[in-house]
């Protein structure tokens, strides 16, 4: 075959290929195009179909919602801040003596009564003086009765004449010098003693006992800290308030004859941690770095649910407010303007009442100071399909609002979208 027909050959079978590859691009482009021509139609149709539905299903009937009335009642009103618990009494033991620790009697963590004797210094050294002491003291003692007995023997011979009225005198300042040494080996004694006790050491509180700083066997001297004891029934709860409450508490701690309620809470203000404690101290001064002033309640601690150094949460109940307005914490709306309740007027609509709240009332109810009176109703649940003016059928707490029943254009609706996905599934297959 000549070089031309070659060329030729090439040419026709690059030119078939081409025009292989150029249908089979376009043909699925237009097949899409043409599907989507088709997709854009039935959108087109759903749309005026939800258009039409809209516009014809619009329900215009009230809203339920749940509403309550306000009600009255004494509400007490607390200021909280946060505390922190401190022990009544911290007790490092130092031994008063030196010597070698011969036992501990206390474990780690547990409770020591005051009295109880906690540890043991070897008392031997001690002992012995103590023994020389009053062996001593009984050795004058005996030199002091011989003595008022010479005194008083020369006392009766001075009349006859059988001893001279100079040596009277001599016995008589001996008897009172021996008298002076006994009440002095009465007061070495006593020291003697005192000494001895000391190795014995003492609890001088009811407490916890910390963990030990020394070992039985060492040798310890009056620096040494053998263990901290922490007394914690009862217990202090010491926190800070700023200072423009500062008359207020002082009016309500004079006034309420020391007897102001504080409340320890868990860091979650979940429940207290123990019985109600009582303010006890309003601090002297104002920190000036910070603008507060402390104070102290001391709380009994039965349960010892307050440990030293816990933070916990603290309400101190200052007065008592009689006939407080009292409404659900959730009707109660934030807005641009602050807050807002939504009132249930004679004519079944709600209208927007700006309201001030006060104070909280235990976990679930807020006290209003303005904008409602007593007996008013007020929105609690369904707030957020509600605006100013709306018709509204009013429902009794623990009733449910019913679900709104969908509109023909709905159902009209959710059926295209469902025969559009089997036909989209077809046309796949």
């Amino acid at each position: 075959m000549s070089r031309f027909w070659k060329i030729a050959l090439i040419v026709i079978a690059v030119l078939i290929v081409g025009g292989v590859a150029f249908r089979l691009l376009h043909k699925p482009e237009a097949t899409a195009g043409y599907a989507h021509h088709r997709g854009g139609q039935g959108n087109g149709e759903g749309a005026k179909s939800d258009q039409s539905g809209n516009g014809t299903g619009q329900d215009n009937g009230p809203v339920p919602v749940t509403v309550e009335a306000t009600t009255k009642q004494n509400v007490p009103v607390y200021l909280t801040a946060l505390g922190t618990v401190t022990a009544l009494n911290n007790v490092t033991i130092n031994p008063q003596i030196g010597g070698q620790l011969w036992t501990i009697n206390f474990k780690e963590g547990q409770s020591v009564k005051k009295g109880d004797v906690i540890a043991q210094i070897d008392p031997r050294t001690y002992q012995a003086a103590y023994d020389q002491a009053v062996a001593k003291q009984k050795q004058d003692e005996a030199s002091l009765a011989t003595a008022i007995s010479t005194l008083d023997r020369n006392q009766q011979l001075v009349s006859k004449g059988y001893v001279a009225a100079l040596n009277i005198d001599t016995y008589r300042n001996n008897v009172a010098q021996l008298k002076a040494t006994v009440i002095a080996d009465e007061a070495s004694a006593r020291s003697a003693k005192v000494q001895l006790d000391f190795t014995k050491i003492i609890s001088p509180i009811d407490g916890v006992a910390g963990i030990r700083n020394v070992d039985p066997g060492n040798v310890v001297t009056t620096t040494t800290s053998i263990v901290t004891l922490t007394q914690i029934q009862p217990i202090y709860v010491i926190f800070s308030l700023p200072e423009q409450n500062l008359e207020s508490v002082r009016d309500a701690f004079q006034n309420g004859a020391n007897k102001l309620e504080v409340i320890a809470l868990d860091r979650t203000d979940a429940h207290p941690l123990d019985t109600t404690g009582f303010l006890q101290v309003v601090d002297n001064q104002i920190d000036t770095a910070t603008g507060t002033f402390k104070l102290r309640a001391q709380f009994d601690n039965p349960n010892t649910k307050l440990w030293q150094g816990q933070f916990v949460n603290v309400q101190l109940r200052v007065k008592t407010v009689s006939g407080g307005l009292v409404i659900p914490s959730q009707a109660v709306q934030r807005g641009p303007d602050g807050d807002y309740v939504y009132k249930l007027q004679s004519d079944q609509t709600v209208a927007m009442q700006p309201v001030t709240v006060a104070g909280e009332v235990g976990d679930s109810h807020v006290m209003v100071s303005k904008g409602l009176d007593d007996g008013d109703q007020v929105v609690t649940e369904g707030q957020f399909r509600l605006k100013p003016g709306s018709k509204v059928k009013a429902l009794k707490p623990g009733e449910v609002p019913a679900a709104p029943a969908p509109s023909d254009a709905d159902k009209q609706k959710w059926k295209k979208q469902g025969g559009g996905r089997r036909g989209n599934g077809g046309g796949g297959g």
